[in-house]
Protein backbone atom coordinates (compact mmCIF):
# COMPACT_ATOMS: atom_id res chain seq x y z
CA UNK A 1 0.00 0.00 0.00
CA UNK A 2 1.42 3.41 -1.06
CA UNK A 3 1.83 6.07 1.75
CA UNK A 4 -0.59 8.73 1.27
CA UNK A 5 0.54 12.05 1.31
CA UNK A 6 0.32 14.73 4.42
CA UNK A 7 0.50 18.21 3.66
CA UNK A 8 0.20 21.54 6.04
CA UNK A 9 -0.21 25.19 5.06
CA UNK A 10 -2.60 28.22 5.69
CA UNK A 11 -6.58 28.22 4.93
CA UNK A 12 -6.98 31.17 2.67
CA UNK A 13 -10.48 30.65 1.68
CA UNK A 14 -13.63 28.82 3.05
CA UNK A 15 -14.87 27.87 -0.80
CA UNK A 16 -18.28 25.65 -1.23
CA UNK A 17 -19.84 23.61 1.41
CA UNK A 18 -17.57 21.41 3.27
CA UNK A 19 -14.63 22.94 1.59
CA UNK A 20 -11.42 25.05 2.17
CA UNK A 21 -8.68 26.59 -0.41
CA UNK A 22 -5.68 25.40 1.75
CA UNK A 23 -2.12 27.50 0.16
CA UNK A 24 0.75 25.28 0.84
CA UNK A 25 4.48 27.28 0.67
CA UNK A 26 7.89 25.15 0.15
CA UNK A 27 11.05 26.64 -0.05
CA UNK A 28 13.41 25.58 -3.44
CA UNK A 29 16.84 26.81 -4.42
CA UNK A 30 17.21 28.70 -7.66
CA UNK A 31 19.43 27.12 -9.52
CA UNK A 32 21.12 29.95 -11.47
CA UNK A 33 21.27 32.34 -8.15
CA UNK A 34 21.37 30.12 -5.17
CA UNK A 35 19.29 31.71 -3.58
CA UNK A 36 15.69 30.48 -1.83
CA UNK A 37 12.60 31.51 -3.14
CA UNK A 38 9.01 30.31 -2.28
CA UNK A 39 6.76 28.39 -4.53
CA UNK A 40 3.18 27.66 -3.83
CA UNK A 41 0.41 26.04 -4.52
CA UNK A 42 -3.45 25.59 -2.97
CA UNK A 43 -5.17 23.00 -2.67
CA UNK A 44 -8.92 21.74 -1.71
CA UNK A 45 -9.67 20.18 1.43
CA UNK A 46 -12.96 18.43 2.59
CA UNK A 47 -13.78 19.96 6.02
CA UNK A 48 -16.27 17.52 7.07
CA UNK A 49 -17.21 19.69 10.22
CA UNK A 50 -16.58 23.29 9.16
CA UNK A 51 -13.70 23.38 11.63
CA UNK A 52 -11.01 25.16 9.92
CA UNK A 53 -11.50 29.37 10.04
CA UNK A 54 -9.96 31.35 7.57
CA UNK A 55 -6.01 32.07 8.93
CA UNK A 56 -5.89 28.71 10.64
CA UNK A 57 -2.51 26.41 9.75
CA UNK A 58 -3.92 22.88 8.90
CA UNK A 59 -2.58 19.76 8.24
CA UNK A 60 -4.71 17.41 5.51
CA UNK A 61 -4.16 13.28 4.16
CA UNK A 62 -4.59 12.28 0.96
CA UNK A 63 -7.93 10.44 -0.11
CA UNK A 64 -9.75 9.09 -3.07
CA UNK A 65 -11.17 11.51 -4.85
CA UNK A 66 -14.02 12.89 -3.69
CA UNK A 67 -14.40 16.07 -6.67
CA UNK A 68 -13.07 17.26 -9.78
CA UNK A 69 -10.03 19.27 -7.63
CA UNK A 70 -10.73 17.62 -3.98
CA UNK A 71 -8.34 14.63 -2.80
CA UNK A 72 -7.52 15.62 0.39
CA UNK A 73 -9.43 15.69 4.10
CA UNK A 74 -8.72 17.44 6.83
CA UNK A 75 -6.52 15.31 9.27
CA UNK A 76 -6.62 18.40 12.36
CA UNK A 77 -6.02 22.18 13.04
CA UNK A 78 -2.35 22.80 13.72
CA UNK A 79 -2.46 26.50 15.10
CA UNK A 80 -6.13 28.97 15.06
CA UNK A 81 -5.51 32.20 13.11
CA UNK A 82 -6.40 35.64 14.32
CA UNK A 83 -9.70 35.29 12.84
Amino acid sequence: MALKREIQGVVVQKTGDKSITVLMERRVMHPKYRKYVKRFKKFIVHDEKHDAKIGDIVRAIECRPLSKRKSFRLLRIVMAGVE
